[in-house]
């Protein structure tokens, strides 16, 4: 993994951080409440999403470079967080 990390770069991780917030701080103004634990939620799933793919050796985040890397972040924190309204909600 820190062979992924440093691949990624510092910048490339800063903006994972920022889809996860964005898209947790967009969940939580729609829910009307939880706005932390969303935001929260929002980047792990931005973070885990791309390491796990990475892991499981998908090639796609290679080729596609950081645009994949980025889509594959958001769809990771979309999907926490409809798990989460699900649960919490």
């Amino acid at each position: 993994m820190e062979g992924f990390l440093d691949a990624l770069g510092t910048v490339t991780v800063v903006m994972l951080v920022l889809i996860g917030l964005l898209s947790g701080w967009i969940a939580g103004m729609i829910a009307g409440r939880h706005k932390g634990l969303y935001m929260a939620l929002g980047v792990g799933g931005a973070l885990v999403l791309p390491f796990l793919l990475a892991a499981l050796g998908v090639g796609l985040l290679a080729a596609g470079g950081v645009v994949a890397i980025l889509i594959a972040a958001l769809v990771g924190a979309v999907v926490v967080l409809v798990v989460a309204k699900v649960l919490f909600d």
